[in-house]
């Protein structure tokens, strides 16, 4: 049963996915005899953790009574107050936790004040795993101090992503173009390249129609802006756009696309490019947590080859296109030698469409073949 209470924490935690960044999604349980007595979860706009909701739904039945929670109690000041604090507060008898939290901030000193306060407290390492992944940009982050990077693409069995002469239509199906809103959704930040803006006019917004934390930053690599002003990448709305260029792009272009409300930010890198590296560092100082590519061959090339690429997920469509001059997932001068190739760990297949699977996998970095 006990099992269950933790699962049914995580659940709650679910809730909240999309909703809380720069936060973490958190659920929590309140059982009292063997009776769910409160519950929540935590969203960014309602700023109360979910210990704290899952305690005011509880009441006095909250003396005594365990608490399961997805993520350790905070234990530091922040929005609100330590939940640590408000659980000694209530008099809980007991807390289990699916994992302690990366937060350097608390990293177990939640626990440990709990403790010190003669609560019975516990890690149920049987729920660790699926408590990470369910928050794994939050984790990353926390770790490595800039967000998490994930290359995506559309894809045929080949490894192509476009034709040499007509693109018209998708590579993949609705399905998994469905399932691509999703990772959006759950996404900070998304980036494409220039050369894809002009060709599809796309908008690269999130089309979930779910609530958000806050909105999804949409940021284009154009070295000299070629953006117009007119594009639907800035007429979606040009608060939440970024264009990442260099001291070379031409003023007057830079001043037409201010006046429209975009934000410039210059990141001078080698060969006249944009700076990935420098991209990635800018919005880990702005606490954004998640990064997905979503471009073309070149871009995908380039940020392989600067190593910024955490992980890939890949969508494959039963189809070939064949020919040299078929565009590849990832273009640039690429490996020359098989023993150089980029190897991948933690490989897991999703089933899309009928026919239709995507590759989920991080780069195994230092590793060769």
């Amino acid at each position: 049963m006990t099992s269950d209470y933790m699962a049914q924490a995580l659940a709650e935690a679910r809730k909240g996915l999309g909703q809380t960044s720069p936060n973490p999604a958190v659920g929590a349980l309140v059982v009292k005899d063997g009776v769910v007595v409160g519950r929540g979860y935590h969203t960014y706009a309602n700023r109360k953790h979910a210990e704290v909701v899952a305690l005011e739904e509880a009441g006095e039945r909250a003396r005594g009574a365990t608490v399961y929670v997805s993520l350790e109690p905070c234990a530091h000041e922040g929005r609100t107050g330590p939940c640590a604090d408000a659980l000694i507060a209530a008099g809980v008898g007991a807390v289990v936790a699916a994992m302690e939290d990366p937060n350097p901030l608390v990293s177990g000193q939640g626990l440990a004040r709990l403790q010190a306060a003669g609560i019975a407290v516990s890690v149920d390492g049987a729920f660790t795993a699926e408590a990470e992944a369910l928050n794994e940009p939050f984790c990353f982050f926390m770790r490595e101090r800039r967000p998490l990077v994930t290359l995506k693409s559309a894809l045929t069995l080949d490894g192509k992503i476009a034709a040499p002469d007509d693109n018209e239509g998708w590579i993949t199906s609705e399905q998994a173009r469905l399932h691509v809103q999703q990772l959006r959704h759950m996404t900070d930040a998304i980036v494409t390249g220039v050369g894809t803006v002009e060709a599809d006019d796309c908008s690269l917004t999130d089309r979930t129609g779910m609530a958000r934390s806050r909105p999804l930053l949409r940021i284009v690599l154009d070295s000299q802006l070629r953006v117009r002003p007119d594009s639907q990448m800035v007429r979606q709305g040009a608060a939440d756009l970024l264009i990442a260029t260099t001291s070379a792009a031409n003023a007057d272009r830079r001043r037409a696309l201010e006046r429209e409300g975009v934000e410039i930010a210059v990141l001078d890198g080698p060969d006249g490019r944009t700076n990935l590296r420098a991209l990635v560092e800018l919005l880990a100082g702005r606490q954004y947590q998640s990064l997905m590519i979503e471009a073309g061959s070149k871009v995908n090339g380039a940020a392989l080859d600067s190593g910024i690429v955490d992980k890939i997920f890949f969508y494959y469509a039963p189809k070939i296109f064949g020919g040299l001059q078929s565009l590849p997932v990832a273009g640039g001068r690429g490996r020359r030698r098989r023993a150089d190739a980029m190897l991948f760990r933690d490989v897991r297949l999703h089933p899309m469409s009928r026919d239709e699977f995507a590759v989920e996998a991080w780069v195994a970095r230092g590793a060769r073949s």
